[in-house]
């Protein structure tokens, strides 16, 4: 039996379910809608995905994303929102696309003036529809949570730079994919960046192998320009898809992007463990843990318990630093999570056992053993810590030496 030929197979199965199951949500959850603009004068079509579990029996809320040249575009972000949110990569979105390539408004829509790189007075038009009508129709009529991004490509990238070089950046997150900068763009960039000063901004630029050499120059002189933004305030990230077709490049940008963006989002990383946490106390530990739950909370409406996986990531910090001070306080949090697990019992028992205080470790011992269920592999384990406390208490216990 050729079991490589059986993998292969079901992975090409798999895929296709994915693809099924993706494709039928999209049907279910987007609605094309006609949207009169007093500012344009004009109609403009609108695609708007709407999460399943958006529901008027809840209240819920969830990020914005603004997507630019919808008409390819939208379904490709919006089938990457599905995965990275089925997979808790990211939170899921409320996603709005704006078709502008019917009649080749994208070139009117997004144009500037080659004299100082800003709006032209048709583009400052479509700048206020975005950020008057469009916005306020949506914060209005969908729950929407403060986390906002916006999404383009080449021509209507360039353009997402202008909600984020005025005083009050309108969005969160800017998705900048093979973007054709204006000349002045690069300074105005590096201007605005190295003075924010309030919320964190989110910013993800893309290269692709068939941008003109004048094109290719002044991306990667952003890039090298952004990449010594000294404000902590700023968050960038760069890619360079030297193999890839400007086509391509969009296929790999926005899966990219989004891990970026909603990097807070997920489990705690290899890296966010390494770079954020691995040198705190045990109290700072904690507070980055639930500091970072809040964060997510008020940013994309999640109001998410923490992660086992996140709790354990902070363990041996708690257990290894101080002696064991902060055991308590680790157990309350994951009782206060978790009610009906032995574990925060545990580190409440273990702290009263290393202070010498046996009849409350006995105490949350026995409570913690009670929450197994009959037959847990797990039960004799468990109950070593109720027979060691008890020996420490009656002066029989002899401690074991590792080496024997």
């Amino acid at each position: 039996m050729d079991f490589k030929k059986i993998y292969n197979m079901k992975k090409i199965l798999l895929s296709i379910l994915v693809v099924f199951n993706t494709t039928f949500v999209l049907s279910q959850n987007i609605e094309t809608k006609k949207f009169n603009s007093e500012i344009l004068q004009s109609e403009r079509y609108l695609k708007i995905y709407v999460p399943p579990s958006y529901t008027s029996e809840t209240s819920k809320q969830y990020p914005l994303t603004i997507v630019f040249d919808a008409e390819y575009l939208f379904d490709l972000y919006v089938g990457n929102s599905i995965l990275f949110a089925s997979t808790d990569k990211a939170p899921e979105q409320i996603i709005v696309g704006i078709n502008q390539n019917y009649n080749g408004e994208r070139y009117q829509d997004c144009s500037f003036k080659k004299e100082n790189s800003l709006p032209t007075k048709e583009s400052e038009a479509f700048y206020q529809f975005v950020k008057i009508e469009l916005l306020q129709y949506l914060e209005e009529n969908y729950r929407t949570s403060p986390f906002k991004t916006i999404v383009g490509n080449t021509l209507t990238a360039n353009f997402t730079n202008y909600f984020l070089i005025e005083q009050y950046p309108t969005f969160n997150a800017f998705v900048n994919i093979s973007p054709y900068y204006a000349l002045d763009i690069p300074v105005l960039l590096h201007q605005k960046t190295a003075s924010i000063e309030d919320e964190n901004i989110y910013y993800y630029l893309s290269n692709n192998k068939e941008n003109t050499l004048e094109k290719e120059k002044i991306i990667k002189d952003t890039d090298t320009i952004l990449k010594d933004v000294n404000n902590a305030k700023f968050k960038y990230k760069y890619d360079a898809f030297k193999n890839s077709s400007k086509i391509t490049a969009i296929g790999q940008s926005v899966p990219s992007a989004l891990a970026f963006i909603f990097e807070m989002y997920a489990s705690i990383s290899k890296d966010e463990f390494e770079n954020n946490i691995k040198e705190l106390s045990p109290a700072d530990a904690i507070a980055y843990l639930e500091s970072k739950y809040v964060e997510i909370e008020y940013l994309f409406g999640s109001n998410l318990k923490i992660r086992e996986k996140d709790i354990f990531a902070i363990e041996a910090i708690i257990l290894d630093k101080e002696n064991g001070d902060y055991l308590k306080n680790f157990g309350e949090m994951i009782n206060k999570l978790y009610k009906e697990s032995p574990i925060g019992d545990y580190y409440i028992g273990r702290y009263y056992e290393t202070g010498k205080k046996f009849k409350m470790a006995l105490r949350y011992y026995k409570s913690g053993y009670m929450k197994l269920p009959e037959g847990d592999p797990n039960s004799d384990g468990y109950y070593e810590n109720i027979e060691r406390v008890l020996q420490k208490r009656d002066g029989t216990y002899i401690e074991q030496n590792p080496n024997n």
